[in-house]
């Protein structure tokens, strides 16, 4: 037997998250099902992270033991052929006999899109935003994210995480065009709900229900009660997954 990472994509309004859970269809069970199929025995697999339900990822790494002769393409194809079309796989990636595609992981990066102008054809996928969002504001306000190491303040409350410490190394909100933002940030690891509560909160300091104080008090007070509202799934992607022994990943196209 051998290791194998995965790589896909996925549109996440259609299952209850990624991890696999009773009674309800998920991203890891939907690919275990169809792995199986193709290589003819169970074959269980492990992600980079646990995204929620309606949270979508262009790049998701997981891991798998298999048999050290499979054809790749073959492989793809079938997986593809059985999942459907809100996932796709892109590639198998040989990697060491150790690898673990989520304590590997040395950084993840969120994208959470937005557009101040109507656009039918952008939405689930991007939340419609105020036209008067200051998002120079909500800048400054993100920028004390990279000063923070205990993010309790934007965690869900009452998860199995054993500790709330993360590292931040960029956050920021990015016009893209055409009345369009993204916000992007990146960390060594990620809490549960953590990134909507962060982009709740800054909504609150772009339309100055805060000010920039009120933010790094809340992030302070280390109390999930004290943040903004979690902000829809729909609009937030996993974009990237980065591997020191896999390091020119490229993630799917974005709406």
């Amino acid at each position: 037997m051998k290791r194998y990472f995965l790589q896909l994509s996925y549109r996440g309004t259609p299952f209850h998250g990624w991890q696999s859970q009773p009674n309800a269809i998920s991203v890891q069970s939907t690919i275990e099902d169809a792995l199986g199929k193709v290589l003819r025995c169970p074959t269980p697999i492990v992600g980079a992270g646990r995204t929620d339900a309606g949270v979508n990822a262009s790049m998701m790494l997981a891991h798998f033991d298999g048999p050290d002769d499979i054809n790749k393409e073959t492989v793809i194809r079938g997986i593809n052929s059985i999942v459907g079309k809100d996932i796709a796989i892109s590639h198998i990636h040989d990697v060491p006999a150790n690898a673990h595609a989520r304590f590997d992981a040395t950084s993840r990066t969120y994208h959470y899109h937005a557009a101040t102008g109507k656009n039918p054809f952008l939405y689930p996928t991007v939340w419609k935003a105020p036209a008067t969002l200051d998002f120079e504001m909500m800048n400054r306000a993100a920028q004390l994210l990279l000063d923070v190491d205990d993010f309790t303040s934007f965690a869900k409350l009452h998860t199995d995480a054993k500790t709330n410490i993360c590292n931040v190394t960029y956050a920021r909100w990015e016009p893209i065009g055409n009345q369009r933002y993204q916000f992007v940030i990146t960390a060594d690891r990620f809490l549960r709900n953590m990134v909507r509560a962060v982009v709740g909160t800054l909504v609150d300091v772009g339309r100055h229900k805060l000010t920039i104080n009120d933010f790094k008090q809340i992030i302070e007070r280390k109390d999930r009660c004290a943040a903004g509202t979690s902000m829809p799934g729909e609009a937030l992607f996993l974009h990237r997954v980065t591997y020191d022994y896999l390091p020119d990943l490229t993630p799917a196209a974005e709406p």
